[in-house]
């Protein structure tokens, strides 16, 4: 897919710049240069490839840190809903603001 100066004029019209001709150019080979990398990723064979859990996985053995799921805290709705204007079955009133 290849951009034309139109469509570099529509694109620059749509996002209100005011590029001169010798901008639009440049933005057009960028453009075009961009189209360029995603259609050649596009055609990288990637079956059987795993994902990575992270982009530095690639290059030296990263092992995610992440906590323990447990529950830390005791539930504390009532307390916190006795200030609230209204509550019903543990949830918060709100006035309308749609019709």
């Amino acid at each position: 897919m290849a951009l034309t100066p139109n469509d570099v004029d529509r694109i620059a019209h749509l996002a209100r710049l005011a590029l001169t001709d010798a901008q639009s150019e440049q933005m057009l080979v960028k453009l075009n240069g961009f189209f360029d990398l995603v259609q050649a990723m596009c055609e990288v064979d990637t079956q059987g490839v795993e994902p990575l859990p992270h982009p530095v996985a690639a290059i030296q053995d990263i092992t995610l840190r992440l906590r323990d799921d447990v529950v830390t805290e005791h539930n504390q709705r009532q307390a916190n809903q006795r200030s609230a204007p209204s509550v019903e079955d543990g949830l918060y009133l709100v006035p309308r603001v749609i019709e």
